[in-house]
Protein backbone atom coordinates (compact mmCIF):
# COMPACT_ATOMS: atom_id res chain seq x y z
CA UNK A 1 0.00 0.00 0.00
CA UNK A 2 1.24 3.31 -1.30
CA UNK A 3 1.48 6.44 1.36
CA UNK A 4 -0.75 9.36 0.98
CA UNK A 5 1.21 12.14 -1.00
CA UNK A 6 2.19 14.98 1.31
CA UNK A 7 1.02 19.12 0.56
CA UNK A 8 2.12 21.35 2.09
CA UNK A 9 0.27 24.44 2.01
CA UNK A 10 1.15 28.04 2.86
CA UNK A 11 0.52 31.65 2.12
CA UNK A 12 2.47 32.77 -1.01
CA UNK A 13 4.32 35.93 -1.53
CA UNK A 14 5.67 38.05 -4.39
CA UNK A 15 8.75 37.87 -2.27
CA UNK A 16 11.36 35.00 -3.36
CA UNK A 17 12.69 34.58 0.20
CA UNK A 18 8.95 34.17 1.22
CA UNK A 19 8.23 31.56 -0.63
CA UNK A 20 11.91 30.19 -1.16
CA UNK A 21 11.17 29.11 2.86
CA UNK A 22 8.44 26.27 1.97
CA UNK A 23 10.28 24.79 -1.41
CA UNK A 24 13.08 24.45 0.98
CA UNK A 25 11.32 22.27 3.61
CA UNK A 26 9.77 20.35 0.75
CA UNK A 27 13.30 19.46 -0.55
CA UNK A 28 14.40 18.63 3.18
CA UNK A 29 11.31 16.61 3.80
CA UNK A 30 11.91 14.55 0.62
CA UNK A 31 15.75 14.51 1.28
CA UNK A 32 14.33 12.83 4.90
CA UNK A 33 11.12 10.89 3.43
CA UNK A 34 12.42 9.87 -0.07
CA UNK A 35 9.90 6.98 -0.09
CA UNK A 36 6.85 9.93 0.41
CA UNK A 37 5.61 12.15 -2.36
CA UNK A 38 6.35 15.66 -0.95
CA UNK A 39 5.06 18.58 -2.30
CA UNK A 40 4.16 22.58 -1.91
CA UNK A 41 1.73 24.69 -2.77
CA UNK A 42 0.19 27.98 -1.77
CA UNK A 43 -2.87 29.35 -0.88
CA UNK A 44 -2.74 32.55 -2.89
CA UNK A 45 -0.09 35.15 -4.58
CA UNK A 46 1.64 32.59 -6.69
CA UNK A 47 1.71 28.91 -8.05
CA UNK A 48 1.27 26.18 -7.48
CA UNK A 49 -1.93 26.48 -5.92
CA UNK A 50 -3.09 23.65 -4.21
CA UNK A 51 -5.65 22.15 -7.27
CA UNK A 52 -2.76 22.43 -9.11
CA UNK A 53 -0.70 20.17 -7.28
CA UNK A 54 -3.43 18.09 -6.75
CA UNK A 55 -4.24 17.52 -10.63
CA UNK A 56 -0.86 16.68 -11.04
CA UNK A 57 -0.51 14.20 -8.31
CA UNK A 58 -4.16 12.62 -9.34
CA UNK A 59 -2.22 12.23 -12.91
CA UNK A 60 0.19 10.46 -11.43
CA UNK A 61 -1.66 7.64 -10.47
CA UNK A 62 -2.26 9.50 -6.50
CA UNK A 63 -5.03 7.93 -4.59
CA UNK A 64 -4.84 9.49 -1.28
CA UNK A 65 -3.70 13.07 0.10
CA UNK A 66 -3.13 15.01 3.14
CA UNK A 67 -2.75 18.54 3.45
CA UNK A 68 -0.54 20.15 6.15
CA UNK A 69 -0.65 23.70 6.57
CA UNK A 70 2.23 25.59 8.03
CA UNK A 71 1.11 27.79 10.06
CA UNK A 72 2.58 27.62 13.60
CA UNK A 73 0.70 29.79 16.14
CA UNK A 74 -3.24 28.06 15.11
CA UNK A 75 -2.82 24.77 17.32
CA UNK A 76 -6.34 23.94 15.20
CA UNK A 77 -8.17 26.05 13.19
CA UNK A 78 -6.63 26.79 9.81
CA UNK A 79 -7.49 29.94 7.27
CA UNK A 80 -10.89 29.09 5.37
CA UNK A 81 -8.83 29.66 1.69
CA UNK A 82 -7.95 25.93 2.98
CA UNK A 83 -11.29 24.93 3.42
CA UNK A 84 -12.35 26.15 -0.12
CA UNK A 85 -9.09 24.66 -1.83
CA UNK A 86 -10.50 21.33 0.16
CA UNK A 87 -13.79 21.56 -1.41
CA UNK A 88 -12.98 22.09 -4.82
CA UNK A 89 -10.12 19.24 -5.44
CA UNK A 90 -12.69 16.88 -3.61
CA UNK A 91 -15.50 18.09 -6.52
CA UNK A 92 -13.14 18.01 -8.99
CA UNK A 93 -11.38 14.38 -7.86
CA UNK A 94 -14.05 12.63 -5.98
CA UNK A 95 -12.53 9.39 -6.31
CA UNK A 96 -9.27 10.51 -4.93
CA UNK A 97 -9.08 10.62 -0.61
CA UNK A 98 -8.58 13.58 1.20
CA UNK A 99 -7.52 14.66 4.66
CA UNK A 100 -6.01 18.01 6.43
CA UNK A 101 -3.68 17.88 9.31
CA UNK A 102 -3.70 20.54 11.86
CA UNK A 103 -1.40 22.88 12.01
CA UNK A 104 1.94 22.73 12.94
CA UNK A 105 0.75 25.23 15.89
CA UNK A 106 3.46 26.74 18.99
CA UNK A 107 5.44 23.70 19.32
CA UNK A 108 7.59 23.92 22.63
CA UNK A 109 10.52 22.59 20.64
CA UNK A 110 10.60 25.95 17.99
CA UNK A 111 11.05 28.20 20.98
CA UNK A 112 14.92 26.48 21.26
CA UNK A 113 14.80 27.65 16.98
CA UNK A 114 13.77 31.11 17.89
CA UNK A 115 16.54 31.10 21.12
CA UNK A 116 19.33 29.97 17.76
CA UNK A 117 17.87 33.00 16.01
CA UNK A 118 18.17 35.71 18.46
CA UNK A 119 21.39 34.92 20.24
CA UNK A 120 22.46 35.43 16.07
CA UNK A 121 20.65 38.88 16.27
CA UNK A 122 22.28 39.96 19.55
CA UNK A 123 25.81 39.13 18.11
CA UNK A 124 24.96 40.74 15.24
CA UNK A 125 24.00 44.13 16.68
CA UNK A 126 26.82 43.35 19.46
CA UNK A 127 24.73 43.58 23.12
CA UNK A 128 25.81 43.18 25.95
CA UNK A 129 23.12 43.68 28.14
CA UNK A 130 19.07 42.20 27.87
CA UNK A 131 16.75 42.92 30.51
CA UNK A 132 13.91 41.89 28.74
CA UNK A 133 11.96 39.91 25.83
CA UNK A 134 9.15 40.51 23.37
CA UNK A 135 7.58 37.43 21.29
CA UNK A 136 6.44 38.74 18.34
CA UNK A 137 3.92 36.73 16.70
CA UNK A 138 1.01 36.44 13.84
CA UNK A 139 -2.27 36.05 15.73
CA UNK A 140 -3.58 32.55 16.28
CA UNK A 141 -7.21 31.59 14.25
CA UNK A 142 -7.96 29.69 17.26
CA UNK A 143 -8.20 29.53 21.08
CA UNK A 144 -6.50 27.01 22.19
CA UNK A 145 -3.43 28.04 20.28
CA UNK A 146 -3.67 31.74 21.64
CA UNK A 147 -3.61 29.99 25.21
CA UNK A 148 -0.51 27.86 23.30
CA UNK A 149 1.36 30.70 22.46
CA UNK A 150 0.82 32.37 25.77
CA UNK A 151 2.09 29.66 27.87
CA UNK A 152 5.42 29.96 25.32
CA UNK A 153 5.97 33.42 25.99
CA UNK A 154 6.01 32.13 29.93
CA UNK A 155 8.29 29.53 29.16
CA UNK A 156 10.48 31.74 27.09
CA UNK A 157 10.92 34.26 29.63
CA UNK A 158 10.99 32.00 32.37
CA UNK A 159 13.69 29.46 30.57
CA UNK A 160 15.70 33.07 30.38
CA UNK A 161 14.70 34.65 33.84
CA UNK A 162 13.46 37.90 31.94
CA UNK A 163 9.96 38.95 31.40
CA UNK A 164 8.20 38.77 28.34
CA UNK A 165 5.23 40.15 26.90
CA UNK A 166 3.50 38.39 23.50
CA UNK A 167 2.87 40.87 20.67
CA UNK A 168 0.75 39.78 18.03
CA UNK A 169 0.71 41.37 14.38
CA UNK A 170 -2.64 41.82 13.63
CA UNK A 171 -4.76 42.36 17.07
CA UNK A 172 -5.09 46.37 17.50
CA UNK A 173 -3.44 47.18 20.47
CA UNK A 174 -1.42 43.72 20.56
CA UNK A 175 2.00 44.91 18.43
CA UNK A 176 5.38 45.05 18.85
CA UNK A 177 4.80 48.72 20.05
CA UNK A 178 2.71 48.71 22.48
CA UNK A 179 4.73 45.58 24.45
CA UNK A 180 7.87 47.28 24.32
CA UNK A 181 6.28 50.44 25.97
CA UNK A 182 4.52 48.68 28.29
CA UNK A 183 8.08 46.65 29.11
CA UNK A 184 9.60 50.58 29.75
CA UNK A 185 6.90 51.33 32.04
CA UNK A 186 8.15 48.63 34.20
CA UNK A 187 11.70 50.31 33.79
CA UNK A 188 12.84 47.81 31.21
CA UNK A 189 15.63 49.25 28.76
CA UNK A 190 17.63 46.58 26.85
CA UNK A 191 14.52 44.77 25.12
CA UNK A 192 15.08 42.14 22.29
CA UNK A 193 12.35 40.46 20.18
CA UNK A 194 12.22 37.45 19.04
CA UNK A 195 10.26 36.79 15.36
CA UNK A 196 7.70 33.52 16.46
CA UNK A 197 7.45 33.26 12.67
CA UNK A 198 8.18 30.82 10.04
CA UNK A 199 8.86 33.22 7.22
CA UNK A 200 9.71 36.74 6.39
CA UNK A 201 6.31 37.49 5.60
CA UNK A 202 5.02 41.32 5.14
CA UNK A 203 3.63 40.78 8.64
CA UNK A 204 6.98 39.80 9.95
CA UNK A 205 8.76 42.91 8.12
CA UNK A 206 5.70 45.26 9.51
CA UNK A 207 6.93 44.26 13.06
CA UNK A 208 10.39 44.22 13.06
CA UNK A 209 10.39 47.91 11.76
CA UNK A 210 8.40 48.67 14.36
CA UNK A 211 10.59 47.00 16.82
CA UNK A 212 13.53 49.22 15.68
CA UNK A 213 11.49 52.23 15.52
CA UNK A 214 10.66 51.34 19.00
CA UNK A 215 14.49 50.94 20.37
CA UNK A 216 14.75 47.27 20.23
CA UNK A 217 18.52 46.23 20.92
CA UNK A 218 17.74 42.87 18.41
CA UNK A 219 15.04 41.39 16.27
CA UNK A 220 15.51 38.07 15.48
CA UNK A 221 15.00 36.54 11.79
CA UNK A 222 12.23 34.05 11.05
CA UNK A 223 11.95 30.31 12.50
CA UNK A 224 12.41 29.14 8.56
CA UNK A 225 14.02 26.07 8.02
CA UNK A 226 14.71 23.65 10.78
CA UNK A 227 14.76 19.87 11.78
CA UNK A 228 12.32 20.69 13.95
CA UNK A 229 9.90 22.03 11.84
CA UNK A 230 10.33 19.18 9.36
CA UNK A 231 10.14 16.80 12.55
CA UNK A 232 6.48 18.95 13.01
CA UNK A 233 5.26 18.66 9.43
CA UNK A 234 6.00 14.43 9.78
CA UNK A 235 4.07 14.34 12.91
CA UNK A 236 1.28 16.08 11.94
CA UNK A 237 1.13 14.57 8.84
CA UNK A 238 1.52 10.89 10.11
CA UNK A 239 -1.44 11.37 12.64
CA UNK A 240 -3.40 13.18 9.51
CA UNK A 241 -3.11 10.07 7.41
CA UNK A 242 -4.36 7.56 10.05
CA UNK A 243 -7.73 9.19 8.72
CA UNK A 244 -7.21 7.74 5.66
CA UNK A 245 -6.99 4.31 6.85
CA UNK A 246 -9.89 1.76 7.33
CA UNK A 247 -9.64 0.34 10.67
CA UNK A 248 -12.73 -2.01 12.32
CA UNK A 249 -11.11 -2.24 15.75
CA UNK A 250 -12.94 -3.31 18.97
CA UNK A 251 -13.47 -0.56 21.38
CA UNK A 252 -13.22 -2.92 23.86
CA UNK A 253 -9.43 -4.15 22.60
CA UNK A 254 -8.55 -0.63 22.05
CA UNK A 255 -9.04 0.76 25.34
CA UNK A 256 -5.51 1.03 27.42
CA UNK A 257 -4.84 -1.20 30.61
CA UNK A 258 -6.30 -0.22 33.51
CA UNK A 259 -3.44 1.81 35.50
CA UNK A 260 -1.47 2.81 32.22
CA UNK A 261 0.00 5.97 31.44
CA UNK A 262 -0.61 8.28 28.83
CA UNK A 263 1.68 11.10 27.76
CA UNK A 264 -0.67 14.55 27.06
CA UNK A 265 0.50 16.89 25.43
CA UNK A 266 0.20 19.18 28.64
CA UNK A 267 2.76 16.40 29.90
CA UNK A 268 4.74 16.92 27.23
CA UNK A 269 4.79 20.57 27.65
CA UNK A 270 5.74 20.29 31.38
CA UNK A 271 8.69 18.31 30.64
CA UNK A 272 9.91 20.59 28.00
CA UNK A 273 9.48 23.21 30.56
CA UNK A 274 11.86 21.45 32.78
CA UNK A 275 14.31 20.54 30.22
CA UNK A 276 14.61 24.06 28.62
Amino acid sequence: MTAPALVMLSHGSTEHRVTEVTHRLRVGLQSLRPELEVNAAFIDSCPPTGPQVVSQLVARGVEEIVFVPLHITSAIAHHVAIDEIVDRVRSTHPSTRFAVARPIGPEPRLLSVLDLRLRAALASGHATELDALVLSAEGPADVRGAALLARRARQWGAHHRLPCVTALSDEPGAGVSQAIASLRDQGRRHIAVGSFYLTGDQFFEAQARQALRHSAIAVSGPIGVDDVVLDAVLARYCFAAMDLLDFDIDLAVAQPPEGSVLKTADQADLAFAAAF
